[in-house]
């Protein structure tokens, strides 16, 4: 692939790092292949986890394609830059032909990012993770490996305000040792992945600044002693906005019924 927009962006983000103050710990980079095809499976806590992310393959010299929704890849304006940089759009109601173009990108040599858990976990935790990253690495015949993004969600993440100030923050990322899956049973190796990540997401917040480690904070998991919500309690709000999208669906649809009545 040609790219054009990616370079200069990389150098605007790393500028960006520094003018907020940023530093990194990084561990398991080397693990990314540099060359081949290759699917990151990346926990998802905030909506600037794919910028990070990108950054773990950065040593190996290579570009992320990240599986994004369509409401992003549609956007005016930064919809037009994501599709500059070779993402994938992906279509919630319909992930086949999501899955096939990164299959197709997989095998081409690319390396692509994946969040299986879907959606952002409210309570930072690994959620359930769907069967799609392990049927398409096997398929694709590539190397599965799993991210660890921590502290990117205290800029940007459901629930709380932004926060792109100066000052310490700290961004962790983690890269695990590769899996090759065969998808000869789905779930078991969506499970096995899905410790991996927990295992990884422990080691890393155990690392984690004890300076920033602040007790109660937003941003650390009830069983680390922060205030984030429980898995439990995570569902839960997870469960009350999937019901009002759907409140928020059924309204718009009946005033265009309504419309089209009074016509």
């Amino acid at each position: 692939m040609i790219d054009i927009t990616y370079p200069p962006i990389i150098v605007a983000a790393k500028t960006a790092f520094r003018l907020l103050g940023q530093s990194f710990q990084m561990s398991g980079t080397e693990n990314v292949p540099r060359e081949g095809g290759a699917l990151l499976a990346i926990n998802h806590t905030g909506y600037v986890d794919f910028i990070y992310a990108g950054l773990g393959a950065h040593p190996s010299k290579r570009l992320v394609r990240f599986m994004i929704k369509r409401e992003m890849m549609d956007a005016p304006g930064v919809g037009h830059l994501l599709r500059s940089l070779h993402h994938i759009r992906v279509d919630r109601g319909s992930g086949v032909q999501s899955a096939r173009d990164a299959v197709d990108y997989l095998k081409r040599g690319e390396v692509v990012g994946i969040y299986p858990e879907a959606t952002i976990s409210r309570s930072f935790e690994i959620k359930e993770l769907k069967t799609g990253a392990v049927r398409i690495a096997a398929e694709a015949g590539v190397p599965l490996i799993p991210v660890i993004v921590w502290g990117a969600h205290r800029m940007m993440t459901k629930d709380h305000p932004k926060d792109f100030t100066r000052g310490r923050k700290t961004i962790a990322i983690k890269v695990g040792e590769p899996m090759y899956p065969t998808a000869e049973d789905a779930a078991a190796e969506t499970a096995q992945l899905r410790s991996v990540m927990q295992s990884m997401l422990d080691e890393v917040i155990a690392e984690y600044p004890e300076d920033e480690k602040a007790p109660g904070s937003w941003w650390t998991p009830a069983r680390f002693g922060g205030s984030a919500p429980t898995p439990e309690q995570a569902a839960e709000l997870d469960a009350a906005e999937l019901r009002e999208r759907a409140a928020k669906r059924a309204a718009k649809a009946a005033e265009k019924r309504g419309d089209a009545a009074t016509r």
